[in-house]
């Protein structure tokens, strides 16, 4: 048996204070909130979820903003960077309006393409990369519009304490294709339009801590229940240890931590994030699961107030 992921589904991060954080992906970035809930594991926190104009998998970051947590530190056992891709042409446009919202920038290039490197508020290590793949983003929020609009996820770099048992595990239980070697990198590609490049360090620079601007883990395509429950005898056949299916309202997840510490999770593209309230109105109000809803009032009482600003 062999079993190939189609690639990224979400990214997961710990941010600080969530208006700022809905400013800079929303206001900034042009991402659509696709859905306000809350850490079903600690209801006390928003779980933030941003993507493009569907919330299809691929496109969407998540995130857990705890406005008085410690700073985290990047490094061996994360995803180090999160990639975005931009229709072809629209790198200036993209250039100029991290200039207008004083967001600093390294231009870098890797694997022959041309990068965009900069931190969100939060000190998140993004990069954004023209590419031709993946479908156009009609969601439209100030000044950007389809023809410049983030697609959805260019890739990750992972950042691993022992990249050679991670390299093993991204082509031989994952089914990612190696496509390069650069350098103090590896590529692999997956079968998907977007999300569809990790980009490995072959060099471990120094274990990351859990906090603020840090990534807590990276969620890989599974097709659906049948093929997760595949995957969960695969991965485990493979000699990781494997979560039961945790039901996480949009998608079921699984959870293994491989071995250069990066924290896995494969998750569902069904039922996605339409199914408790309208296309047209995701994001707009906290959804909760049927388990909090009696404690509604509670929960809305402990939150801090956001709303999705234009800010051009």
């Amino acid at each position: 048996m062999s079993k190939k992921t189609m690639g990224i589904h979400h990214i997961t991060a710990i941010v600080g204070h969530p208006q700022e954080n809905v400013d800079f992906y929303a206001g900034v970035l042009g991402l659509r909130l696709v859905k306000q809930t809350v850490n079903f594991d600690d209801p006390g926190t928003y779980h933030l979820y941003f993507g493009n104009e569907g919330g299809k998998p691929g496109t969407i970051i998540t995130f857990f903003p705890w406005p008085d947590a410690y700073k985290g530190v990047i490094g061996d056992g994360q995803v180090g960077v999160t990639s975005y891709v931009v229709p072809k042409g629209s790198m200036e446009f993209w250039e100029k309006r991290l200039e207008k919202f004083k967001v600093s920038y390294t231009k870098i290039e890797r694997f022959g393409e041309q990068y965009l490197e900069f931190d969100d508020p939060h000190g998140l290590h993004l990069e954004i990369v023209e590419r031709e793949e993946g479908d156009i983003n009609p969601w439209i929020i100030g000044e950007v519009t389809p023809d410049v609009a983030i697609k959805g996820f260019g890739g990750a770099t992972l950042l691993s304490a022992q990249p050679d048992k991670t390299a093993e595990l991204l082509e031989k239980v994952m089914g990612l294709e190696l496509v390069a070697k650069e350098g103090d990198f590896v590529r692999y590609r997956s079968t998907a339009e977007i999300g569809n490049i990790i980009d490995l360090k072959l060099t471990p620079i120094g274990r990351g801590k859990m906090g603020v601007g840090t990534v807590h883990h990276i969620a890989w395509r599974a097709i659906d229940n049948q093929d997760q429950l595949e995957w969960q005898k695969y991965v485990k056949a493979n000699g990781y240890g494997v979560t039961p299916v945790q039901d996480r309202n949009y998608f079921n997840a699984i959870y293994f931590r491989e071995h250069g510490e990066i924290l896995f999770e494969i998750a569902t593209d069904p039922p996605g994030f339409a199914h408790d309230e309208s296309q047209a109105t995701m994001g707009e109000k906290l959804m909760l699961p049927a388990q909090y809803e009696q404690h509604r009032a509670q929960i809305e009482q402990g939150l801090l107030p956001i709303e999705v600003r234009k800010l051009d």
